[in-house]
């Protein structure tokens, strides 16, 4: 009986009363789109102070400057293929940092001027072997990961301290230095900075035929928050330029040699005039005889002057401005 009203009921709705149905189910959930309450998600307190997009492309450029560096003067240094790729950058607690350090690693303190706080630069094993090979006069050969020598360690140090070198070349926008202090062993790390707190950790990928490692960096709150501060405000507006470094360019473009023409303003003249020139002959052009030449550098009108000869050499007598710059 159910099923017989139901069919009943079925076959008593109309095609109109259908196409309002689903028009009623539409409107809800546009309705339920439309409305605030439906994107509320919760808040988590410990995303507060995340890298935003805009952050992350600036420290990217930033970080991408120095891994072109590293890779040129690594390699030069070391007379080998040598190739480094900045490949995340992001905020995590230290605790969270130490734990990705292999039990084999080369892990140091670095001091960053001025704001007199340490960061930690660790840099994988792997990459020890040939680094140190080609630095004794060898092709770079590769071992397995073991503890460093004596030897090793001071060579890995040298290489540390190239690392910071160029750091702070990259850096120097935002106004740090970086002063490798020694390594430290696994069982100093924690004594750095507090486990809890939120670091910007940025990871390094290097290349070398037949090895590749990682190099990874944590900065602590107040490097990061400065870093940051710097980069997304007054730095993004200023120039990037050093004063030094500025008023050499300014010296060079000085002896930059441009395009200039002391010439008549645009005139027509009959073709027949044309036609009838001939050597000696004076052409008569359609312009007051007080009207001055123009003096044009890059094809841009600067002044109005008078041709005149200075020495052995054709001058231009500048009178005034030329129209366009009064204007």
């Amino acid at each position: 009986m159910e099923g017989e009203s139901s069919r009943k009921v079925e076959k008593s709705l109309k095609q109109d009363e259908i196409d309002a149905l689903f028009q009623a189910a539409r409107a809800r959930s546009k309705a339920a789109t439309q409305d605030p309450r439906a994107r509320v998600e919760p808040y988590s307190f410990s995303r507060a102070g995340q890298i935003s997009n805009e952050q992350l492309r600036a420290i990217s450029l930033l970080n991408d400057i120095f891994a072109r560096n590293l890779t040129h003067n690594l390699g030069v240094w070391l007379r080998s293929r040598f190739r480094v790729n900045l490949v995340s950058a992001e905020q995590m607690p230290f605790n969270e940092f130490m734990m990705r350090i292999p039990d084999l690693a080369y892990v140091g303190s670095v001091r960053l001027e001025p704001l007199r706080a340490l960061s930690v630069l660790q840099l994988d094993l792997a990459l020890a072997p040939p680094v140190v090979d080609l630095l004794l006069g060898g092709e770079g050969r590769t071992d397995k990961v073991r503890e460093l020598t004596d030897i090793e360690e001071s060579i890995l140090t040298s290489v540390a301290e190239v690392i910071c070198r160029e750091l702070s070349t990259a850096w120097q926008p935002v106004g740090l230095s970086f002063v490798f202090e020694r390594r430290q062993l696994h069982t100093q790390i924690a004594r750095m900075m507090p486990v809890s707190e939120k670091t910007l950790c940025l990871s390094f990928e290097i290349q070398m035929p037949g090895a590749s490692g990682m190099l990874n960096l944590a900065f602590p709150a107040v490097v990061s928050n400065t870093v940051l501060r710097r980069l997304t405000g007054d730095w993004s507006r200023q120039h990037r330029h050093s004063a030094e470094n500025r008023q050499r360019m300014q010296e060079r473009l000085k002896l930059v040699k441009v395009g200039a023409s002391l010439q008549l303003p645009p005139i027509r003249i009959q073709g027949r005039d044309l036609d009838a020139l001939c050597e000696g002959q004076i052409l008569r052009l359609p312009l007051m005889a007080s009207r001055l030449a123009e003096l044009r550098v890059a094809g841009v009108p600067l002044f109005e002057a008078h041709p005149v000869q200075m020495e052995e050499q054709r001058a231009a007598h500048l009178a005034r401005p030329a129209a366009s710059v009064r204007t």
